[in-house]
């Protein structure tokens, strides 16, 4: 494939960008599908609490966003 077949542009939604290929491009609905919004939050653990949560995700083969939502799901659950 030669540079002339790859072109970036922005997508409909939120501006974000996405690769066009000369064949196709960026499709509505395309893509996987949103559970919920997105939000960025810094958390402060100790250095001991990241080490277990992290050893937890990977025992799980839990992205660190699953985990958490997982355990915030229980938590509200259970109110």
């Amino acid at each position: 494939m030669t540079d002339d077949n790859i072109k970036v542009g922005v997508s409909n939604k939120e501006g974000q960008l996405g690769f066009l290929f000369t064949k196709g491009g960026l499709r509505e609905g395309a893509g996987r599908k949103s559970i919920g919004v997105t939000k960025k939050v810094s958390l402060t653990l100790t250095e001991e609490m990241w080490e277990q949560f992290d050893k937890h995700c990977e025992e799980l083969e839990l992205s660190k966003s699953e985990a958490i939502r997982t355990m915030m799901e229980q938590y509200f659950s259970s109110r």
